[in-house]
């Protein structure tokens, strides 16, 4: 295990060194066990003594759709509520006449409805919570649904608000009684961080508004638009939180209803969807090139999770990559080193 563990450790080192972000932390393991683990750098390059730790907080990003969205809708789904090839307008009345009411839920979970690829809600839609959420249920699709394979945060913002319609019940509630606490994730929630929480957690980037770093509160601006709970993104989380749910979807067979799904949602979500269609997907989870057995989801903001049952290995890595540049392509490489070190 030591040479696996130089492997990553000196390629996030380098990725210090080259400012693909301030610093990381990551580990992996199986259904019983964290094999390894690591960090390096700072949180902050201007605070010498911002060295990252386990504990640290960090903006996930996209991961919401994982943590909050995917996981919640597997409830649902669980629980019989939510037939996943039905048009939406047979379960939710208020889209009846709306376009997305076409829609299925697996659509919108393997990111083939054919939803506006537009994400500027501001210019769209202005910034009234309300007026948001009416906009984005009654916006035209971009294209027929199961065309094409389209990533667009829409898709986790509608799904949370289906789950909100289903269960009458806001999505930062569902995620936190459902899953969170259940499964001990006592640091994970969404933002903004109370002040107790900021102090601890990984900044990201400058708030041209303020002209200071974004620290506790929601990068994604869509997302600050709806106070910080929505479903593509808002959900603030640490290492030892990420490496018990992980754990956890590895153990499923054993203790099937801790977080209200069991092992039939988990092998539903991890198996392509999408048919010939490219890229590949599952329901929210997606396998990395090449790969059949491992399954990702990343984040904007540097974070990543992946999975293989059949490998028996899960493995998680956060930054604050954002901090220097939202370019995407020198964290990608990061990932692709970290994965094939863990995976093969």
């Amino acid at each position: 295990m030591l040479d696996f563990h130089d492997t990553i450790a000196e390629q996030f080192d380098q990725a210090v060194h080259q400012q693909v972000f301030p610093g990381a932390v990551w580990a992996t393991g199986s259904a019983d066990a964290v094999l390894d683990f690591g960090a390096c750098g700072l949180a902050d390059p201007t605070n010498p003594t911002s060295a990252m730790r386990s504990d640290m907080l960090f903006d996930v990003a996209s991961l919401t759709k994982i943590l909050a969205v995917w996981t919640v809708i597997g409830t649902i789904w669980h629980d019989g509520m939510l037939p996943l090839d039905d048009p939406l307008a047979t379960i939710w009345p208020e889209v009846v006449d709306y376009p997305i009411g076409q829609v299925t839920a697996r659509q919108l979970l393997t990111h083939t409805a054919g939803l506006p690829l537009r994400s500027n809600l501001k210019n769209l839609y202005g910034t009234d919570p309300q007026s948001i959420r009416d906009g984005i249920l009654r916006e035209q699709l971009h294209r027929p649904p199961g065309e094409a394979v389209e990533y667009t945060n829409r898709a986790g913002l509608i799904l949370g608000f289906l789950a909100e319609h289903l269960t009458t019940t806001p999505l930062d509630q569902l995620a936190t009684e459902r899953i969170w606490k259940p499964l001990g994730m006592t640091s994970t929630r969404f933002g903004p961080l109370p002040a107790t929480d900021r102090s601890r957690c990984a900044p990201t980037e400058l708030d041209s508004d303020t002209g200071t770093r974004l620290k506790g509160v929601v990068h994604d601006y869509s997302a600050r638009l709806l106070g910080g709970v929505c479903g593509s993104a808002g959900v603030f989380s640490t290492l030892p939180d990420l490496t018990r749910f992980l754990q956890h979807l590895l153990s499923l067979g054993s203790d099937p209803d801790r977080a209200g799904f069991g092992p039939a949602w988990l092998a539903e979500s991890l198996q392509v969807h999408t048919g010939d269609l490219t890229p590949p997907w599952g329901l929210f989870w997606f396998p990395p090139p090449g790969q059949e057995v491992v399954y990702v989801h990343y984040g904007f903001t540097g974070t990543g999770m992946w999975l293989s049952p059949k490998q028996d290995r899960w493995a998680v890595m956060l930054t604050n990559k954002l901090y220097y540049s939202s370019d995407r392509t020198p964290i990608m490489n990061v990932r692709g080193v970290f994965r094939a070190a863990i995976f093969g």
